[in-house]
């Protein structure tokens, strides 16, 4: 076993300690294998954990690897604000105006945005309509009836989300899906009432890709429901609301700049700081 590497725990999504998502970062990664990397992941038992490594690509700041407690992610969003939170406080200086983060999806951009971390939203890699015995199969196993959902549609930027719309915070709120028949990892999005705090509820139901039923506060399903409903259904910027069920109070601020990049950000908070034996 090695000496220790420096290690922390970083809610995002919430300024105040424990009402976010935490995310496990590693730092000085570089070394570790493959199976060690898994190893710790499972141990977390944390949606996200990730190793902080060299870049390879000469235009990164720093390379990432995220790991789920069952399966490598190519591009997750909370971890993405939650390890450049920690590399920027370990000291990590960027090359340019932003941070780039290389990951298994490529390069991703990150800025400050209103004082908060933010990321563009990757390009999404399956968009558009459903095939309609996936989305029988869904509305089943969310327990609705077909006139329950407004819209359906892929929204994939790497995890493999499927967006849901319904009419209401309230609807998505009341939500009880069978996970044991819930075919691909969904997203369910509804708006609050005008006048409220936030624009949306948000709920991430990801027993595949991250192996937990359900994500407290989402930054890739929140960016990919951006780029299929911010400037049309939904207003171009907006506040969204995820974890009220499980107890937290994400905070996801959704911006569309001039040029109609969707930059999704939150506060991060170092809540663990130390080192890990591994």
């Amino acid at each position: 076993m090695s000496e220790g590497r420096p290690f922390r725990q970083v809610d995002v999504f919430s300024a105040e300690p424990l009402l976010g998502n935490p995310v496990a970062v590693v730092h000085d990664a570089d070394g570790l294998t493959d199976e060690q990397m898994r190893a710790f992941a499972r141990w977390t038992n944390l949606s996200e954990t990730t190793f902080l490594l060299t870049p390879i690509d000469p235009a990164a700041d720093y390379r990432v690897r995220i790991f789920t407690p069952s399966n490598e992610l190519p591009f997750a969003g909370h971890p993405t604000l939650g390890t450049a939170h920690a590399w920027l406080e370990a000291g990590g200086v960027p090359a340019g105006d932003g941070v780039v983060q290389e990951c298994g999806l490529g390069l991703v951009q990150l800025r400050r945005y209103d004082g908060r971390l933010a990321f563009a939203a990757p390009d999404l890699l399956r968009a558009g309509p459903v095939e309609a015995s996936l989305v029988a199969e869904i509305v089943a196993a969310l327990g609705l009836h077909s006139d329950d959902v407004l819209d359906i549609a892929w929204a994939d930027n790497g995890p493999g989300w499927v967006g849901v719309r319904l009419a209401s915070a309230e609807k998505v709120l009341a939500l009880t899906p069978d996970f044991r028949v819930l075919p691909v990892d969904v997203g369910v999005i509804g708006p609050y009432p005008d006048g409220s705090e936030c624009a949306v509820e948000v709920r991430a139901f990801c027993p595949h890709a991250a192996g937990v039923t359900e994500d407290p506060v989402t930054g890739s399903l929140n960016a990919s429901l951006a780029q299929w409903l911010a400037g049309g259904v939904l207003p171009a910027s907006y506040i969204a609301s995820q974890g009220t069920v499980l107890g937290r109070r994400g905070r996801v601020h959704v911006d569309t700049d001039d040029a109609g990049t969707v930059w999704v950000g939150g506060d991060t908070l170092t809540t663990i700081h130390g080192t890990v034996a591994l």
